[in-house]
């Protein structure tokens, strides 16, 4: 069992990451027009384009899951995941998808390595139902060793105001439905693959190829369930997050304002292996694991309709669960659940 007791002694501060926001808030905050309507904090940022509609977009990367595609020396679907980080921070405020843009920066271009990144890439665009307009590659020798590379992606989609999705009309009582995950999805990679060096070879590799397995893109179901449950008579999709980096802690950027109480989160013979895995291996606290990995919760949805949204999932062959209710509060994660009582805030 490893002796690891934090995300931070794998090599990543989320404290030092959250303190930089807050101090850049007011470098960025002054380049801000009337139009900007959400900045940096969100899960997107809004930008109003006049008339009815706003601009959704979103940045990312794919951590250092993309130091694992290299070591296996398998890149065709590391680009999924980088259309997926993206894609679905956007898909947070009800927006559509429309197209996306990648950077490609590497010592000296392989073309062949390349060309497979840019496929998966390709492949995440079609799933979100948008173009790859785009990119940049950067050949730049001395920056990167032999065989490594590194990638970013940008996303752009669109939303009507009237169906911006904000989580301002989220109310006490509410429920939240859980859309799973496939794996890691693309957070905690530096505290996984110290994990998977303590692993025996024989079974290091059974558990380096769970971990590459591509982030889910939600956009489809997401699309599907505003159009169902979003419309004249109401708005019962009111809050999305989506379950990145920090865990749980992404719940609340729903709406600050409310506790979220998850009381019936998904059994580990119900969510991917993996994280039985490092769970077991790793000796870390629950509350640890649930602010470093998303444990088997990709995107977590905020309605008062739990029961029908959870059956239109199941008749869209995707697996959800309602994993808790909302609390007038301040912020905070409750956990109370298979044996497990913590509070995250």
């Amino acid at each position: 069992m490893s002796t690891l007791i934090s995300y931070k002694e794998s090599g990543v501060d989320r404290e030092a990451g959250d303190f930089l926001v807050e101090k850049i808030k007011k470098l960025v905050g002054r380049t801000y027009n009337n139009r900007v309507l959400s900045g940096v904090g969100g899960f997107a940022a809004l930008y109003d384009m006049g008339g009815d509609r706003y601009l959704a977009s979103g940045t990312d990367g794919v951590g250092t899951k993309l130091k694992l595609a290299q070591d296996l020396n398998l890149h065709h679907t590391i680009g999924e995941d980088l259309v997926a980080m993206c894609v679905n921070d956007i898909l947070c405020t009800g927006a559509r998808p429309l197209f996306f843009l990648d950077y490609f920066a590497t010592g000296k271009l392989d073309v062949e390595l390349a060309a497979q990144v840019v496929e998966g890439i390709s492949n995440g665009c079609l799933q979100a139902s948008m173009a790859l307009i785009g990119g940049e590659t950067a050949e730049m020798p001395g920056m990167y060793k032999e065989g490594e590379y590194d990638l970013a992606g940008f996303a752009v989609g669109e939303v009507d105001k009237k169906n911006l999705i904000d989580g301002q009309q989220i109310s006490s009582g509410d429920s939240l439905v859980a859309l799973c995950s496939s794996g890691a999805h693309s957070n905690g990679y530096s505290l996984l693959r110290l994990l998977l060096e303590q692993e025996p070879f024989a079974t290091r590799n059974h558990w380096a190829l769970k971990a590459l397995v591509p982030t889910t893109i939600y956009a489809k179901i997401i699309s599907k369930l505003i159009e169902k449950f979003n419309n004249q008579e109401g708005k019962s999709i009111k809050g999305l997050a989506h379950i990145t980096g920090s865990g749980l802690y992404n719940i609340p950027r729903i709406n600050p304002q409310f506790d979220y109480l998850l009381n019936n989160l998904p059994g580990d013979h119900e969510i991917p292996a993996l994280f039985s895995w490092i769970k077991n291996i790793s000796g870390l606290a629950q509350s640890e694991l649930y602010q470093t990995f998303n444990m088997g919760l990709g995107m977590v949805i905020a309605t008062d309709k739990g029961k029908e949204v959870q059956a239109f999932c199941q008749d869209q062959k995707i697996s959800s669960f309602i994993v808790g209710t909302i609390m007038k509060g301040t912020g905070r994660v409750i956990v109370d659940s298979n044996s497990q009582k913590f509070v995250l805030e």
